[in-house]
């Protein structure tokens, strides 16, 4: 891993060595941010997270895994619908945080609210910007087959993902690494990156240099419409498709009418163009083999709508696919 920082210039006053801190966050990334602030010894004042929204089958209303983590730490929640209006904005001004640390919130933030501490708002973003800005950086990078990715720190303004770039962290991405996967390991990093992010900026060394637009891509949310295989595509095409979806929403497939969903895949050959797109051609101890456009791919976990993920070995002994089965009809 890589990091660079950006070290010019001097802010119009230096910001305390333990600053008031609001940190708003609310998906399971967000969380290691959060314990790693504590775990510091960082002042956070309180944590600003999403309403509990109801869930499964029941309609439960489930907390926000950083809403879990503030309990465990004995961190006060805040819980805005609209994170942006007066009333919110009025209640963090009564507070007087020196800085605002956001980690995957889920709104977006109006200057109203980005002004009030006086650094401002403090981003950590999961690419490396100004590539892939938006809402699924970690999916995108995985569709569009790159081999590096990152953290991004930036100083927050009105824009999406277009504020000054204080600290990036380079991490490569592994070959047959999934979303889920990649998203879980940057988790992790982004703990240690905030607070070294942090220590720049008390020691006022990181002043934020400009995103170069013009180098700007874009991640917008995933959603089902994406899932769909098509096999006819070769098979780079196909294996991103499926890492990019795994976990969630699953890139699926179909036969007789049934939904298969498809994980943890693997690429087993790029150069077999003979092949008929869809058709299951092999087994091995691990997985089952599927012709593509060009290529074939080992789709090592499946699903069927309604059951539970399983390992290929499993699935197939109680949803067989023999050789010579077409996917897709």
């Amino acid at each position: 891993m890589n990091s660079k920082g950006v070290m010019e210039g001097h802010h119009r006053r230096d910001i305390p060595a333990r600053p008031r801190i609001i940190f708003m966050g609310t998906p399971a990334f967000a969380a290691p941010s959060l314990k790693a602030l504590v775990e510091h010894g960082h002042n956070v004042e309180c944590v600003v997270t999403q309403p509990d929204r109801p869930k499964g089958r029941g309609r439960k209303f489930i907390p926000s895994p950083v809403k879990h983590a503030a309990n465990e730490f004995g961190v006060e929640v805040l819980q805005p619908e609209e994170a942006s209006d007066h009333e919110f904005c009025q209640l963090i001004t009564d507070r007087a945080p020196d800085i605002l640390i956001v980690v995957a919130f889920g709104q977006v933030l109006k200057k109203c609210l980005l002004e009030i501490p006086w650094w401002g708002a403090l981003n950590i973003h999961a690419s490396l910007l100004p590539k892939y800005r938006g809402a699924a950086p970690i999916h995108w990078a995985i569709l569009n087959n790159e081999t590096v990715t990152g953290l991004t720190a930036m100083r927050m303004d009105e824009g999406l993902d277009t504020g000054p770039i204080l600290l990036q962290e380079e991490v490569s991405i592994l070959p047959d690494e999934t979303a889920g996967q990649l998203h879980d390991r940057l988790a992790l990093l982004s703990g240690g990156f905030l607070i070294k992010t942090l220590e720049g900026i008390v020691e006022n060394r990181l002043n934020g240099r400009p995103q170069d637009s013009q180098m700007a891509t874009y991640a917008p949310k995933i959603n089902r419409r994406m899932a769909l295989v098509k096999w006819d595509q070769p098979v780079p095409v196909v294996s991103a498709i499926i890492k990019a979806l795994d976990p969630w929403p699953g890139a699926f497939t179909t036969l007789g009418g049934k939904e298969i969903k498809l994980f943890s895949p693997h690429v087993v050959s790029e150069d077999r163009p003979d092949g008929v797109p869809g058709r299951v051609t092999g087994q091995s101890s691990g997985g089952i083999y599927i012709e593509t456009g060009r290529g074939v791919i080992e789709v090592r976990e499946l699903q069927l709508s309604g059951k539970k993920r399983l390992p290929a070995g499993d699935f197939l002994r109680g949803f067989p696919l023999d050789d010579g089965t077409i996917l897709g009809k």
